[in-house]
């Protein structure tokens, strides 16, 4: 039995999709007159660099995971037995199932972007190393009752949501429980209680839409079980300010007996979380892949000839490495972007896999892999 999982805002990267736009040129039109610009050149090129500002990611996300999902299966992939997404992928996890048209899904999530880009002064930070129950019992005992749950993506990783001052004045208290805590970089507190006139204008929104019983059954982020025919419409509503129920909805499956899971989309993101819920533990150490191109990924990826030293040192070693030659203020390259970056902050290793940097505006962190420090000439 095989569940399909579709992966949301985070996961988007430039050049995804790139193997599937050529393949179905009638629904890229069809994509480019909906949003009113090539969906193509954004997801491929992103000359602009709108590409991580929400408006832009979630329709990107949805026709390259759409997309891509279609091209898997005329290569040969079977129809699953259950569906699922992440968030902004559940749209995709619907539409796989027949519940709206590509369509009607694609104007959903244009909506959703726009409603959602609106949000200020709100804030996300990702909690780690500590369980769902210690995240809950922290809140509670220490009286932060303006902050909410936003994600349970894995047993030791919660993301929390609210306004930017509290989550300010929450970090010490949870790095004091022995709690790792990662600002994200998101302009609004999404998932959470502030996103309620968001939800409260995407409802009426979603009148104008009719939903099909699904095809294939797809657990919902809300409930982390199979969507009711009669309540997806409340659900996609509700999402917005519900905490996504990543862990549980995973853990149901499992208990289907479900234990072959495919990513569709742009990584492995959802695959990572599924391999920590299944072992009651953070993701393990990932091996170095030989430019393996699986469902969904990109091909663009740099082969082991091109990688630089921080892609062949361990993660360890690429913090130490990086500490000793670029101090904090370094100016510095990023992948996928034109202008210069300052850093912020040393090296360090989160997860116990991932070296990252913190760069001067961002809340959240960039990897290693995709820093290069700006050589000048003397």
């Amino acid at each position: 039995m095989t569940t399909y999982l579709f992966p949301g805002q985070g996961s988007q990267s430039k050049g995804m999709g790139q193997t599937a736009f050529d393949d179905y040129p009638d629904l890229v039109a069809q994509a480019d007159e909906i949003l009113g610009y090539s969906i193509k050149k954004l997801c491929l090129e992103d000359p602009d660099n709108q590409l991580n500002k929400t408006q832009y990611t979630q329709p990107a996300l949805y026709v390259a995971n759409a997309l891509l999902y279609l091209q898997h299966l005329q290569r040969g992939g079977t129809a699953p037995d259950f569906l699922a997404g992440h968030s902004l992928g559940e749209y995709n996890a619907l539409q796989a199932a027949g519940v709206m048209s590509f369509a009607d899904g694609l104007s959903l999530v244009k909506k959703r972007g726009e409603l959602m880009s609106k949000a200020v002064g709100g804030a996300m930070a990702a909690i780690v190393r500590v369980g769902e129950v210690d995240v809950e019992r922290c809140l509670t005992e220490n009286n932060l009752i303006d902050i909410d749950i936003a994600n349970y993506n894995s047993p030791t990783q919660t993301v929390l949501s609210g306004l930017e001052k509290d989550l300010e004045d929450a970090q010490p208290i949870f790095e004091k429980a022995g709690a790792m805590f990662i600002p994200l970089n998101t302009s609004g507190a999404f998932h959470s209680r502030y996103m309620e006139n968001a939800r409260t204008e995407f409802a009426e929104f979603l009148n104008q839409f009719k939903f099909s019983v699904p095809g294939i059954p797809v657990v919902s982020n809300v409930s982390a079980q199979p969507h009711d025919p009669e309540n997806i419409r409340q659900a996609l509503a509700d999402q917005i300010t519900h905490s996504v129920r990543w862990t549980q909805s995973i853990r149901y499956l499992l208990g289907q007996r479900e234990t072959d899971f495919v990513e569709i989309g742009g990584g492995d993101i959802l695959t990572k979380m599924v391999k920590a819920i299944q072992s009651g533990e953070e993701s393990p150490r990932p091996r170095r892949r030989r430019n393996r191109v699986t469902p969904g990924t990109t091909q663009n990826r740099r082969t082991e000839s091109d990688a630089t030293s921080q892609e062949i040192l361990s993660p360890q070693r690429t913090v130490e490495e990086w500490n000793s030659r670029a101090p904090v203020g370094t100016r510095v390259h990023v992948t996928g972007y034109d202008e210069l970056f300052v850093t912020r902050s040393i090296a360090k290793l989160l997860f116990g896999i991932r070296a990252v940097v913190y760069m001067e505006g961002y809340k959240g962190y960039f990897s290693l892999t995709e820093v290069t420090p700006e050589v000048t000439n003397v």
